[in-house]
């Protein structure tokens, strides 16, 4: 009898063990670089940008943390994603309506932006060029210290808006435009 007791209280631990166990994989990690979203209306076209804000945290970004004349995925993570709810202009530049992943070759005098076709990536590991729908050359402008990453739209008029990419002591602005029919 005492070897059926032991034996039964023996798989009830087991069980509750492994029921802790599960419950300590559960818990969620806070992301070192969290994600955020910035949406704005333009004209009737929703303009939407998830991604992840890394910190400077002390450290050199541009032509270090982030390499010069390198593809990067405009923020930490899965890469930066544009979403437009219609066709758009980028810098005078046509754009149809869809997500979009977003990256950057940053350079010391101008900037490529990029909008490839593959919306879910993660970083810009496999980013392939031929999946491009459009790249425009911008130019940073030194801006006040900026410790995380942010994105902003700030709408200029019914149908444009400025965006901008701003991190350490640089911002990256594009123009956005849409049409009202």
């Amino acid at each position: 009898m005492k070897s059926i007791v032991y034996s039964f209280i023996s798989v009830l631990l087991m069980f509750l063990s492994i029921g802790c166990e599960e419950k300590q994989e559960e818990q969620p990690q806070i992301r070192i670089s969290p994600k955020a979203e910035v949406m704005q209306t333009v004209g009737f076209t929703e303009v939407k940008v998830d991604y992840s804000r890394p910190g400077v945290k002390g450290r050199v970004i541009w032509g270090e943390l982030v390499p010069f004349d390198k593809v990067w995925r405009g923020g930490a993570n899965e890469a930066t994603k544009f979403t437009f709810s219609a066709d758009v202009l980028i810098n005078d530049k046509p754009l149809k309506a869809g997500s979009y992943s977003f990256f950057a070759i940053p350079g010391t005098e101008e900037w490529i932006l990029i909008f490839n076709k593959v919306a879910d990536q993660w970083g810009a590991f496999e980013y392939n060029e031929a999946e491009d729908a459009l790249r425009i050359k911008v130019y940073p402008i030194e801006n006040d210290f900026q410790e995380w990453l942010t994105y902003t739209i700030t709408r200029t008029s019914d149908t444009t808006a400025d965006i901008k990419l701003e991190w350490e002591k640089l911002k990256v602005p594009f123009i956005l435009e849409v049409k009202i029919n």
